[in-house]
């Protein structure tokens, strides 16, 4: 049985590919009560499941009338996906900003299940075992050639 984070993320994923607008606005305390949770797990499943590495913009505002919007960045064009990979990657890439866009491009079918595993794998901190700020540096040397040999077929 699933957890109550991941039945809410997918929840929330599910309402957002419905949307004709590609974003949905939620009140923080009536999906606590829908889910049947405290508020701050609708918090938790935001700010992990659903960051700008994995492809989502995130705004909240607070008060009496306040919500949570959630927009999912899409990319689109071929030469859009290739620009994001390198404002994302610049000349270092920490493990979890790279987990994240690997997360998105699986999302959006840019590269398999299979080809995520094998770049997580390649990049991974047990694998570099390099000391900061040269793990990072590596990292998004490797990751950079692996996208882009992966994205341009």
């Amino acid at each position: 049985m699933r957890n109550v984070s991941e039945i809410i993320e997918q929840y929330l994923k599910h309402i957002l590919q419905q949307s004709t607008e590609g974003a949905i606005e939620i009140q923080r305390n009536e999906l606590a009560d829908q889910f049947q949770c405290v508020p701050s797990q609708i918090n938790y499943v935001i700010s992990t499941r659903f960051t700008l590495e994995k492809g989502y913009l995130v705004e909240s505002k607070r008060g009496g009338g306040g919500y949570i919007r959630i927009q999912r960045i899409e990319l689109k064009s071929h030469g859009s996906i290739l620009d994001h990979i390198c404002q994302t990657i610049h000349t270092h890439i920490d493990q979890v900003t790279s987990d994240g866009l690997v997360y998105q491009l699986q999302e959006g079918k840019y590269i398999t299940p299979r080809e995520a595993n094998l770049i997580r794998a390649a990049i991974s901190r047990e694998v570099l075992t390099f000391k900061l700020p040269l793990r990072d540096e590596i990292r998004a040397r490797i990751l950079k050639a692996m996208l882009i040999a992966l994205l341009s077929k």
